[in-house]
């Protein structure tokens, strides 16, 4: 039997959980309550040199209840049950764990859950099937092997497609629902020479769906990224100037993500301050925004996990930090309005969606390409980052950090065998040169190349 709450194209039937959920209420004179929802299909495929390793689909529901009780308190619960019954219990079980809710942390609907929201090109394919994705991703692991004779392996490999959903629904008769989906691929590469330490490097690409992805930029990428690593040295630690390609440049800022979030900043475990807006932080040339509605972000959502609309945030202009991204509590506190970047939860997290980096208008900073000038000579070009989790003291502003990058000296590039890179994050956004001018879409975010000088490398003993 088809369950309630589910229309015949098996999305989820806001009117009908709305009903559910005031005839729960009703039975204890509840007045104040929520619900967020997020439902997905997915299927996805791993290979090894043509065979299946591993063919996965799963269905994953999940919804979270919030209820506000006569004295103001408020529980949370959550569960995966989407039945008439499932929801009834979880709604009693957020009314019963209200008693317990923390007096000195109370939050409230979003004052926007009811505004306009932003208009996204909202997509929504069929699925291909998993027998699909098996054939695509088996060709795609045999391309990228014929790319270069040292090519012997695709350790990691995968490819999936989505399909998701998602709702949020209150007392006071806010009503919101995305249906979408999302599919991609990445391939990993191993390449090995004889004598010669094994060279690693990939490359990823989203969509709205499997017919949209670009497979063959992904193959090529792939292969040159490895094949560029082959001819590798090591390299003197020092000082250099550096040049971070976009995918760099995004991971290290948002690994330094805390400076906007006014959550951290409330928790003490941000570089910022309640009293940091406004002041300089970075070079000049430097802006970045949260554009979450850009056309690039595959995932994006009109809306957060409180109803608030998503939009377009400016964090830093020209080198000037401007806002924090806030949920409902923070940004009363702040006495600003909810940004869009809340998740919904025992405690509502607060969290960057899709960075958009760029040169701030009317800077006259080095033109375009530093690889063409007199900084050409020699410099670090850096291509990614790892061990970030480990490498990132995000609270103190320190990082250190392994990278994958190239030596560049008088127009030779070098792969260089092993080294990290090292300092402070507010040092190096001082630090910068050269912002380029062209906008690089990744699948992390929207980031020209960036140019720091003064970077302390430290190379291989």
């Amino acid at each position: 039997m088809k369950d309630k709450i589910y229309l015949e194209d098996k999305s989820l039937d806001c009117n009908r959980l709305t009903e559910l959920l005031e005839s729960f209420s009703s039975k204890e004179s509840i007045k104040q309550w929520d619900l967020g929802a997020s439902c997905s299909k997915d299927i996805s495929v791993q290979v090894d040199k043509g065979i299946a390793k591993q063919l996965k689909g799963s269905q994953r529901n999940s919804i979270t209840i919030r209820v506000w009780n006569s004295h103001g308190l408020v529980g949370v619960t959550s569960t995966s049950d989407l039945t008439d019954n499932g929801l009834n219990q979880a709604f009693e079980a957020a009314y019963l764990a209200s008693s317990f809710g923390n007096p000195s942390d109370i939050p409230q609907f979003s004052p926007l859950a009811k505004s306009k929201l932003p208009e996204l090109e909202i997509i929504r394919t069929k699925s291909k099937g998993i027998k699909y994705l098996f054939d695509l991703l088996k060709d795609s692991e045999h391309s990228l092997l014929e790319m270069h004779e040292s090519i012997n392996s695709i350790p990691y490999n995968g490819i999936g497609e989505t399909d998701f959903e998602r709702i949020y629904l209150n007392s006071d008769g806010a009503s919101r629902q995305i249906r979408a989906s999302q599919a991609s691929i990445y391939l990993y590469a191993r390449a090995e020479q004889q004598n010669r330490k094994p060279r690693s490097s990939g490359a990823v690409r989203i969509a709205h769906g499997i017919d949209q992805l670009d497979v063959a930029g992904c193959i090529e990428e792939a292969a040159n990224r490895t094949i560029n690593h082959l001819n590798y040295e090591p390299i003197e630690t020092g000082k250099y100037l550096v040049c971070f390609k976009p995918e760099a440049f995004l991971e290290l800022i948002n690994s330094f993500s805390s400076m906007f979030n006014a959550r951290a900043v409330i928790d003490g475990v941000s570089l910022s301050k309640e009293d940091s807006i406004g002041e300089m932080i970075a070079t000049p040339s430097l802006s970045i925004y949260d554009n979450s509605i850009h056309p690039s972000n595959f995932g994006a959502s009109p809306f957060d996990g409180e109803g608030t609309p998503t939009q377009k945030l400016c964090l830093i202009d020209a080198g000037i930090l401007k806002n924090y991204i806030h949920s409902e509590a923070t940004a009363r506190k702040f006495g600003v309005s909810p940004t869009g970047h809340a998740g919904l939860g025992a405690k509502v997290s607060v969290g960057l969606d899709w960075l958009d980096i760029s040169k701030t208008k009317g800077e006259n900073t080095n033109n375009a390409n530093l690889l063409h000038n007199k900084y050409s000579d020699r410099f670090i070009l850096i291509e990614g980052l790892s061990a970030l989790h480990a490498g990132v003291k995000a609270s103190q502003g320190s990082f250190s950090l392994p990278f994958d990058g190239w030596l560049v000296n008088n127009d030779k590039k070098i792969s260089i065998e092993a080294a990290t890179i090292a300092g402070d994050i507010r040092d190096l956004l001082k630090k910068i040169v050269n912002i380029e001018e062209n906008q690089i879409a990744t699948h992390q975010g929207l980031s020209p190349h960036v140019w720091v000088d003064g970077l302390t490398i430290t190379g291989e003993e």
